[in-house]
């Protein structure tokens, strides 16, 4: 990490001041981050600004001199070893840790080096391995070493409360009841600081030796050092020794603490991917418990169709599969022929709306060597690969009329004729169709034969749009991201809170194919670990908004009396009878649409 090394004029012991600030003020005032009693320093002197990608230093004294490498400055870039002069003070600019030697051996450059070493092993052994507890256990270990302590605990902030997550010993060893050797006092004093803290002799500490913990406890030396990530406190690193006092000097809390700043990073990214761990268990549990088949659902509308399928299932009947594009129209037609005693033999699909007119007859039916153009050969059609089996037609409302009375032949005789062939032939087929049109509407305009209407629609199943499923979005959508984080090979990845709330609120016009379509697109893009709501493409711009519960009322009524109006080809007495209404209410209803339109 970027530093200031210097040393008090008469001194002879060097100290650290890491730049983990934007702005580091330096000066002889005790508010200063970096405060040198030096007579010849200004009381705010100078200060180190990093602007996101290089250090710089400025004079803010107009009397006080600054130096760079021996040259007066007021604001200079700064470069790896740069001396730094102000006052009578000498100060090192760092823009990486080196070891420093220090008189009578080799101190903290050893003990730095040592702690480095121990960091890098660390992070090695979580890169291999995400077993959270052992990983704990292993940081523990290599503190004390560290440290000379003769014990440890890691206590991280769970549930809001702290927590003892691992104690351990010199041996290496799990300390039971670790929770008594713990001094509240200091532990409090640090959660409140938020800042390093050393007892050399806790007994006879004036701040300390009236704690009753100390007093029980007979604490001789402890340190104590926070873990924190964004700014927040995760949790804390406890060492001790109970036989002498003085063990830990200042230079020992530098490393802990540099080593802790480190391995909070590490722990709070171990906890990440053991909390993703639990999520995907927990997903994959409420998944299991509310799958049917391939499809994920538990809201009422979508366990009413379940209801319904497994009903249908067993039986021959044609059924009839209406919603809107991207419902999972086909997965309710592959779960039916799979509950069916046809499961065995085939599923044929066949998109009546991606096929030309003039080629959709001999896809359907087959043709005869030489039928037409192109013919050179007998081909069957989907009825006749289907034969035993399912044939799923779907978006069925696109077939022209001319082949609509030649499915209907089919339905009724279950027999099909080649193009371009006299003769008949029987399949056995059972008749599964889809659509995201209102076929009753579309016979009443005539582009759909009423006769094949009633034939198909033997039993209907209306898929709901996903807007309406609330409380299936986010399991889908959770089920998706863990498919596609595998398929990818992406790692694990999640959604952020942000994220979650604006799945919810989009309408999502393109139903769950939209909804995979993005969440495919953030799996490949999206660099981090959690998806937020931008890697998905969903703007606040884009989000259903929230209006007040008059509006939303009033905007209900307005859909729900044109819709019975509509059922009632727009005849305004019955549809008051129908509401139980005065007919003014509706004649008032449309004039307010009248000037909606004009």
């Amino acid at each position: 990490m970027p530093s200031l090394v210097y040393r008090l004029p008469g001194k002879q012991r060097f100290r650290t001041v890491q730049l983990h600030k934007r702005m580091t003020s330096i000066g002889s005032g005790e508010e200063n981050d970096l405060c040198i009693p030096d007579g010849e320093m200004e009381e705010h002197h100078a200060m180190v600004h990093f602007d996101g990608k290089n250090f710089f230093l400025q004079a803010v004294s107009h009397r006080g001199e600054v130096t760079v490498n021996g040259k007066k400055i007021k604001k200079h870039p700064l470069n790896h070893r740069d001396e730094i002069t102000i006052g009578r003070t000498s100060i090192n600019f760092l823009l990486y840790e080196e070891p420093r030697a220090k008189a009578g051996g080799e101190g903290l450059a050893q003990e730095s080096l040592d702690a480095l070493r121990r960091l890098i092993a660390f992070s090695e052994r979580l890169l291999s391995n995400h077993d959270v507890p052992l990983l704990l256990e292993t940081l523990m270990d290599e503190v004390i070493a560290l440290s000379g302590a003769d014990k440890g605990m890691l206590i991280l902030f769970e549930g809001g409360r702290l927590q003892v997550r691992v104690a351990r010993n010199l041996k290496r060893e799990n300390i039971a009841d670790a929770v008594s050797q713990l001094s509240d006092s200091i532990i409090n004093k640090v959660v409140q600081t938020k800042t390093p803290l050393i007892v050399s002799d806790a007994l006879h500490d004036s701040e300390f030796n009236a704690s009753q913990s100390v007093v029980n406890l007979n604490l001789c030396s402890v340190m104590c050092v926070p873990l924190m990530t964004r700014g927040s406190l995760l949790g804390l690193i406890y060492v001790g020794n109970g036989n002498i006092v003085n063990l830990f000097t200042r230079e020992h809390l530098e490393v802990l603490t540099i080593f802790a700043a480190q391995a909070s990073l590490l722990i709070a990214n171990a906890l990440l991917v053991n909390d993703l761990k639990l999520d995907k268990q927990a997903l994959t549990d409420q998944i299991s418990q509310m799958r049917f088949g391939s499809i994920i659902g538990s809201s009422d509308s979508m366990l009413e169709i379940f209801r319904k399928v497994e009903k249908v299932a067993g039986t021959d009947v044609s059924v009839l599969i209406q919603g809107e594009t991207g419902t999972g129209k086909e997965l309710i037609a592959r779960e039916i022929h799979e509950r069916s005693h046809r499961a065995k033999k085939p599923f044929v699909t066949i998109n009546c709306g991606a096929i030309p007119e003039n080629l959709l007859e001999s896809e359907l039916f087959g043709h005869v060597r030489g039928a037409f153009t192109g013919a050179m050969a007998n081909k069957p059609g989907k009825f006749h690969m289907a034969d035993g089996g399912t044939i799923f037609l779907d978006e069925l409302g696109e077939m022209p009329l001319n082949l609509q009375v030649k499915l209907l032949r089919v339905l009724q005789e279950r027999m099909v004729t080649r193009v371009g062939d006299t003769r008949s032939e029987h399949v056995d087929i059972r008749v599964v169709a889809a659509t995201n049109k209102r076929l009753d509407e579309e016979v009443r305009a005539n582009t759909f034969r009423e006769d094949l209407f009633y034939r198909l629609n033997v039993v209907t199943l209306h898929l709901p749009p996903l807007r309406e499923r609330d409380d299936d979005i986010l399991l889908i959508a959770n089920f998706l991201l863990r498919r596609y984080c595998q398929e990818f090979g992406s790692g694990e990845k999640t959604f952020s809170r942000d994220a979650l709330v604006a799945i919810k609120k989009y309408a999502w016009p393109g139903n769950i194919r939209q909804l995979e379509n993005r969440i495919k697109k953030a799996v490949i893009l999206a660099d981090g670990v959690i998806l937020e709501a931008n890697d998905l493409d969903l703007q606040p711009e884009d989000l259903e908004e929230i209006v007040d519960l008059a509006e939303a009322k009033e905007r209900f009524q307005r859909r729900y009396i044109n819709e019975v109006l509509a059922r009632n080809n727009g005849n305004r007495t019955k549809t008051a009878r129908d509401l139980g209404v005065d007919p003014r209410t509706i004649f008032r209803h449309l004039e307010k649409e009248g000037e909606r339109d004009e």
